[in-house]
């Protein structure tokens, strides 16, 4: 694996993360979901709505691109 493709990974674990966490707390809170069924949907909400970052071989060398539903199109990152 590149330095770039490990970047990549780490950023999308890490937002993935975030918005779990994020998402069981809210679930937790404000629905009357119990048991299994709240990390269940945290799970669902964040694999959902995470950005997906990838490493590609262009002619220019690797890149990291970014997409997010939130965001019309494919971002290149720094």
């Amino acid at each position: 694996m590149s330095k770039l493709q490990i970047r990549a990974f780490l950023y999308q674990l890490g937002c993935f993360a975030i918005l779990f966490i994020l998402g069981r707390f809210l679930v937790a809170t404000y629905t009357g979901l119990t048991g299994l069924w709240v990390p269940m949907t945290a799970f669902i909400i964040a694999t959902l709505i995470s950005p997906k970052f990838q490493a590609v071989k262009t002619k220019d060398g690797e890149k990291l691109f970014m997409k997010w539903i939130f965001i019309k199109g494919i971002r290149e990152i720094g």
